[in-house]
């Protein structure tokens, strides 16, 4: 007897047509078992009948298909795809080949060709990079693993927002977590600020590349290479340092995965679903947090230092800017007109080099030498097109469309002028 080969669906056939044979299904159930017609049934059954198992075994196997690509047309692809369209992805490639080369295939033919050929490489195919795994530091307070994550914490009860979070790599214990708007430098500034507080100046903050942290303009000819939150770190002696990949951070990343599952519910029982009220609660959340999950450090010292008497809080997280006064002592920032008003010679200031320094309300504040300079604001101009970061984009189209809409008053002139329907409503 000679071996049969058959696959799970020409497996189950056979015990359909078994079954048929006894008697114990009719043609009709063969039929819908099977998804054929009662033609096909018969003709399968007949075959059976003669043949036996054989006989429900494809007849297509090991036989070429009809549709297959020619050897002339897959050497032409080859050659085309190699000398034109090397980097394109496959999708890409085949709009090219029918579009320009006038050529007929599939987008499937394409892409196995190319991978047959080492040209592409499927995603499931490349080779997943290793990442070593590095130990705890030793320390509480030697590093700190900063990151935001955007995400609907409050469901469908509440808006989209983002949970910045700050967690001790000796430890895994979450050091800050505050619910903010989007990740801006005086979100950071708020949640940084709070988290000194509570527990002095770590010896670094471990990042990714994220704006806030780190000027990712390649050789930058101005300034001093260090952004907003970078010149406050560096005041307080704080090093930051940035990941690669989010692999590098991994502490924080795992901890965001678990916020996710455990704080969404928690929120979800407590009928949370404002910032506020989130916010007041997680102090609660981070002590149960920590009982859960944190681990005790190597070393019993914590690295964590006290702020200092010079240590202006208050000061040090504002946006600082340079700007120099002119021979009237004017100066310009955002759009409005800055005059210094001085009692000595006016002469002495003209030409220098003084710094603005705006907090997160607006208040602004000018000094000279770390001697603050009196002024008076003159000439509101009108506000040019301003630069919005992609993570700040939603914020700032919201605050646009909930301005209040110049509306006459219900008493105004315009709406007594005769023989016009006033347009406005209240």
């Amino acid at each position: 007897m000679g071996i049969i080969t058959m696959n799970e669906k020409e497996i189950l056939r056979l015990e359909v047509f078994n079954k048929l044979s006894v008697r114990r299904l009719s043609q009709s159930d063969v039929a819908s078992l099977l998804s054929i017609s009662k033609r096909q049934v018969k003709r399968l059954s007949k075959r059976y009948k003669s043949q036996g198992a054989k006989g429900l075994e494809s007849k297509k196997r090991g036989k070429r298909s009809n549709n297959r690509l020619s050897e002339d047309l897959k050497n032409q692809v080859i050659s085309l795809i190699s000398e034109k369209y090397e980097d394109f992805g496959p999708t890409f490639a085949h709009e090219k080949l029918v579009e320009q080369e006038g050529l007929r295939l599939s987008v499937t033919s394409t892409r196995n060709l190319m991978i047959d050929c080492g040209i592409w490489i499927s995603k499931k195919s490349k080779k997943k990079r290793v990442f070593q795994m590095r130990q705890r530091r030793p320390r509480e307070g030697e590093i700190v693993q900063v990151d935001g994550s955007d995400h609907l914490w409050f469901e469908n009860r509440g808006k989209r927002c983002t949970l910045l979070v700050y967690i001790d790599d000796a430890t895994s214990n979450l050091k800050e977590l505050r619910f903010v708007e989007s990740e801006s430098i005086f979100s950071y500034y708020k949640a940084t600020k709070s988290y000194l507080k509570k527990h002095g100046r770590p010896l670094s903050f471990y990042t990714d590349k994220h704006s806030v942290f780190r000027v990712n303009r390649e050789g930058a000819l101005s300034g001093t290479g260090l952004t907003q939150f970078g010149h406050a770190m560096k005041r307080l002696d704080i090093k930051l340092l940035y990941a690669n990949t989010p692999q590098a951070k991994g502490r924080v990343e795992r901890s965001n995965r678990v916020l996710q599952d455990r704080l969404v519910k928690q929120l979800r029982l407590l009928d949370i679903s404002t910032m506020e009220q989130a916010n007041a609660y997680l102090p609660t959340f981070i002590e149960d947090y920590n009982k859960r999950f944190s681990v005790a450090a190597k070393n019993p010292e914590n690295a964590h230092r006290p702020l200092l008497d010079s240590h202006d809080l208050e000061r040090i997280f504002t946006i600082k800017n340079e700007r120099c006064l002119s021979k009237n002592l004017t100066l310009q920032y955002k759009n409005t007109l800055y005059q210094i008003v001085s009692d000595r010679q006016s002469y002495t200031l003209r030409h220098t080099q003084v710094t603005v320094s705006e907090n997160d309300v607006g208040n602004v504040r000018i000094f000279y030498k770390d001697k603050e300079l009196k002024y008076s604001t003159h000439d509101f101009q009108e506000k040019q097109g301003i630069i919005v970061d992609s993570k700040h984009l939603n914020q700032e189209f919201e605050s646009i469309i909930k301005k209040p809409k110049n509306i006459p008053a219900k008493h105004h002139p315009c709406r007594k002028i005769s023989g016009r329907r006033p347009v406005f409503s209240q």
